[in-house]
Order: structure tokens, then sequence, then C-alpha cells
């Protein structure tokens, strides 16, 4: 499973320039670990980056243009940075890991001349450090450029300026490392989960997988009971442990192939079901099915993981994520919070500090090249985050 090692983001609403771990400007940074939390105050540009992201998947997914014209964007003019004449710029670097090779994506957004978002730039290859060299498998310029086939370089043009050459080319075969970069772009699963659709009744069918907003929550823990036995079982467990009186889940299939959520509770006679339970039980219920799916996203992103739930099963997840991200051929997390506890149970490596400065971008450090913060997390171990919020440093 591909890991992001670097990331940077240029001109894209606050973000006129930042960096996490390893690219071009930072080649001699550590990559960036499998779990990487950012924490800072509102409005210092958390969600922006986690929108960023999801831009880059809507690109893939839908083109340029109706990726900016998302009505939360409202077009490309509203998300380039204000005050700057420039152009939106990604650079991604990743690392199967089974690869001893680092790879890096680079797409550069313009506008044209009737103001509309069109593909600039567009590069796959070994590194971006040596974008000019020839060690890559698609190089587009305005539309125009090569990609290679194994050895050979092949001359291309796409005829749509606001398509991207990892979606016409990655759906070919004949180019294998294209095909696997838009397959992990495409897995990103970037988390916007409405517990209270996990409310509503669903027909029977077991899903693969979750979706983002948590409306197939029925239909994938079908999924993971009947071909996963063991990992839904976990999840029942740790249920049972951190919330008092649900003792047992239940699917129940009604008479019209209907599928139902029971919860047990063995201080009363009747079952309760998901239309009964609080959103915060079936967001700690949908996270902890999410961590337990045996072909997980290559990077899950969730945006203030805390909200609606008590503070314990906020560390219980955090102490989850921490589990599944050891393992080398796990998911990498990326999350956004403003719980101190929380960020008390990671250690500085895994931590970002987002702020903005004295002209309103964005900019981001690391936890642990903050020497107080690295000798308050060695002194402490725990509570060093929130020690340091306490002290007013």
């Amino acid at each position: 499973m591909p890991h992001i090692e670097g990331i940077r983001i240029q001109n894209y609403r606050s973000l006129k320039d930042i960096t996490l771990g390893k690219t071009s400007k930072n080649w001699n940074a550590e990559p960036l670990p499998q779990l990487i939390t950012i924490i800072g105050s509102n409005g210092c540009g958390k969600s922006t980056l986690i929108d960023a992201l999801a831009f880059l998947g809507d690109c893939l997914a839908e083109g340029v243009k109706s990726a900016c014209d998302k009505p939360h964007r409202g077009g490309i003019e509203r998300l380039l940075t204000r005050g700057q004449d420039h152009l939106i710029q990604f650079e991604i670097y990743y690392r199967h890991n089974d690869s001893s090779t680092c790879r890096g994506y680079y797409l550069c957004i313009g506008k044209d001349k009737t103001d509309q978002p069109y593909i600039v730039h567009e590069y796959l290859g070994e590194t971006i450090k040596y974008i000019e060299t020839n060690a890559f498998y698609l190089s587009l310029k305005k539309g125009h450029g090569d990609v290679k086939m194994g050895t050979d370089r092949i001359d291309v043009s796409l005829t749509d300026p606001q398509r991207l050459g990892i979606s016409t080319f990655g759906n070919l075969a004949n180019y294998p490392h294209i095909v696997a970069f838009r397959e992990f772009l495409e897995s990103w699963y970037l988390s916007s989960l409405v517990p209270i659709l996990g409310h509503q009744i669903t027909m029977i069918g077991a899903h693969k997988h979750l979706t983002r907003n948590g409306d197939n929550l029925a239909n994938y823990a079908q999924y993971l009971s009947h071909y996963y036995p063991s990992r839904f079982e976990k999840v029942l467990q740790d249920i049972a442990q951190c919330i008092p009186g649900i003792d047992k889940i239940i699917l129940k299939i009604t008479e019209d192939n209907q599928l139902l959520l029971q919860f047990i509770d063995n201080r009363y006679i009747t079952p309760f079901y998901a239309q009964d339970i609080s959103d915060g039980i079936l967001k700690f219920f949908a996270y902890l099915l999410l961590l337990q799916d045996p072909e997980p996203a290559a990077l899950i992103g969730i945006e203030e993981l805390e909200n609606g739930l008590h503070h314990h099963l906020v560390e219980s997840l955090a102490l989850e994520m921490k589990q599944v991200t050891r393992y080398l051929y796990g998911p990498q997390i990326l999350l956004t919070t403003h719980a101190p506890h929380l960020v008390d149970i990671l250690t500085p490596e895994e931590v970002w500090i987002m702020k903005k400065n004295d002209h309103g971008f964005s900019t981001i450090e690391r936890a642990v090249d903050i020497q107080m913060m690295k000798e308050l997390s060695a002194k402490k171990k725990n509570f060093w985050y929130t020690y340091y919020v306490k002290q007013g440093l």
C-alpha cells in the first residue's frame, strides 16, 4: 500500500505555500508518518488542508472545472489565494511499501483567457526534484507532452484541458505506474460522516466499504460480520467495553428484506434500533468499523474526530488508530482536532501545529521541531500538550 511521504500545496485559499514532510522544497526532511494530526485554532486552515486533498480527488473524478465549481468552493477565483496572481500547485510524494523508489506527482492549475480553470502542467515520475529529466511516466504541459510505455516515450495530446492525464492514461493497462497512482488517489477516504444517515433503514446487501457519509453503515456492518466475523467481533467487544449498557449489536433482516441494527441493553427487555441510538454512539461504531476494513483506503482523512463524542471515546479511537497505523501495510491516517486529550496520546512526531501569519496565510510546523514541546513530551510522556496549553507558551 502506498504512503504519502510529503505534501506541498501552493496558492489554494489560505494555503499560500505549506509543506508537510519530504518535498522538492525540503528534500532532506523526514517522510510523513502513518498517523498525522493537525492542530490549531479555528480559521487557521485545517479544513482548507482537508478540502485541498479532496479537491485532488474531485479533479480526477470530474475534471478541474467541476472540482473548482463545487458549491463550497465557488470557482477558481475564490480558490486562488487572495492578493496572489499565481497558479494553484500540488506536489505529492509517495512510496509503495515494497519499493525503494519515492515517486512524485505534480499538478499546476491556472486560468485561461476566459477565466476558466485548466491544467497548465501535470507530471508523474520518479521524483519531482528531477522533473526535467526522463525519469517520468507522464509529463504534460497544456495538454501536450509524453507518456512512457516500457522504455519508449510516446507523444500525446489531450483534447480536454480540464481533464487530468492520470484520468485518461490511468485507465489503460499499458501504463501500470499511472494506473497505480490513479488507484492510490481514488482510494483516499476523506470522511464526511453524517451520523444521522446511520439512522436510516436500508435494504439488505453487503457493502465492501463504508461510504464517506456513512449512509450504508448497516450494509457495511453486514459485510464485515459475514466475511470477517473476527473483525466484527472486535468492534462489538470495543463497543461493550467503552459504552456502558450496550452489550451486543445484532443485524436483523425483516420480512420485507430491510436491514436493521439492533443494540441490546440487558437492562431492558426490548432492543434499541439504530433509529433510537444517539448520533455519538453511531459515529463511534462507524469509525470502529472503518478501522477494521480488511482492504482499507491508503489515506483516511477525518476532520475534528472529537465532534459529538465523549472524550473517553475519542481517546479509545485515537489508541485504535495508533495501533492500526503501526502496521507497514496499514492505512495512513490524517486527523484534525481541537482536543488536547487526543493530542496527549500522540507523540510530537505525529503532530503538526497550524497557524495564520501576519499576512493571513496559513503556516504549519511539526511539534517535534519546537524544542520546548519536545522537552515537555520527554518529561511528561502523557499530557505534554495539555501542559503546553495551560502554560500559554
